[in-house]
């Protein structure tokens, strides 16, 4: 792959525009990921990600399974922008010397950028967490008491009682300050680190094969699969510290599940109670969130699409 030469401001574009609409496109199946990584053994309403989403559905009418979708869609521009721009800078400065990027190399690229990429990551995904896990803790309730009172099987519209995105970050930093809204900050790092170092190198392998376009860029299509599949690895790789990171990151609580004081405690309750599988709870759900979510990002990326945006803006050349 050829290298482009892009203007920071049109990196940023890009990584925000191709945030919006993968985040969108994907929204739902990322809320069933949170609740299916968030129940524990003896508190399961969901048996998978379609039983989860007809569920919530049923329940919490369609804009139930978009739940959170506001924090996500107004952080998801600064996110990605982050993320990608600074692997493009991460890139650049370990290529001065002009020779091909080795392996270290791309991976030292991608722990940068995924260390860059947490100051946006860590609130985000705090604020969406909380959102998205509400229903599934109320429904858990409402079933508990019809169990306790003897209530049929007849299906409840669930009343969520959750505060908006903006009331939870006041009272986090009313109460906690700025380190409320970075609860998870290790766990996070822990995932995302590691997933940026498997995710850049091997898409960028992995775009190198194939035929290549007349200026040398790779088409549309080599792309779109190499962001999809090295996306799909790179998630479920990190599929248990992302469960770690979803629990410690809750708030709330259903009843009679565990809570824990860290990632050592975490990961040791989840082992004692629930079984190393668990760890692979809502795995698939991530690869099918992560797939096309970074598909999109890296074909709107390579498409120059940023790059067309400025330069339909006044005083831009064309």
């Amino acid at each position: 792959m050829a290298d482009k030469q892009v203007s920071l401001p049109a990196k940023l574009l890009n990584g925000g525009i191709a945030g919006l609409i993968g985040v969108t496109c994907v929204f739902p199946i990322d809320l069933a990921k949170t609740r299916l990584q968030n129940q524990q053994n003896g508190s399961r309403i969901y048996t998978s990600m379609s039983d989860c989403l007809i569920k919530t559905i049923r329940s919490e009418g369609f804009c139930g399974i978009y739940r959170g979708a506001a924090v996500n869609l107004t952080l998801v521009t600064p996110e990605k922008a982050i993320k990608l721009a600074a692997n493009d800078f991460f890139r650049h400065q370990l290529s001065k010397d002009g020779r091909k990027l080795t392996l270290v190399r791309e991976m030292l690229a991608g722990c940068g950028a995924g260390t860059c990429q947490v100051i946006v990551t860590t609130p985000m995904e705090m604020l969406k967490i909380q959102l998205q896990d509400a229903g599934r803790i109320e429904a858990q309730r409402k079933l508990i008491g019809q169990h306790a009172g003897g209530g049929g099987g007849k299906v409840n519209v669930v009343q969520l009682k959750s505060p908006t995105a903006l009331q939870l970050s006041r009272d986090l930093l009313k109460d906690k300050g700025i380190a409320g809204l970075y609860k998870g900050l290790g766990a996070t790092l822990l995932r995302d680190v590691p997933f940026s170092i498997i995710y850049f190198p091997l898409f960028a392998n992995l775009n190198n094969l194939g035929r290549r376009n007349a200026d040398g860029s790779a088409p549309f299509y080599i792309s779109f699969l190499a962001g999809c599949f090295a996306g799909c690895t790179a998630a479920v790789v990190v599929n248990p510290v992302d469960v770690v990171k979803t629990r410690l990151q809750s708030l709330a609580r259903g009843c009679h599940e565990d809570t824990y004081s860290g990632v050592k405690d975490c990961i040791s309750k989840i082992i004692r109670h629930e079984g190393p599988s668990a760890f692979l709870k809502g795995s698939y759900c991530r690869a099918l969130v992560i797939a096309p979510l970074f598909g999109i990002a890296q074909v709107v990326y390579f498409l120059g699409v940023g790059e067309f945006v400025l330069s339909l803006l006044p005083g831009q050349k064309r």
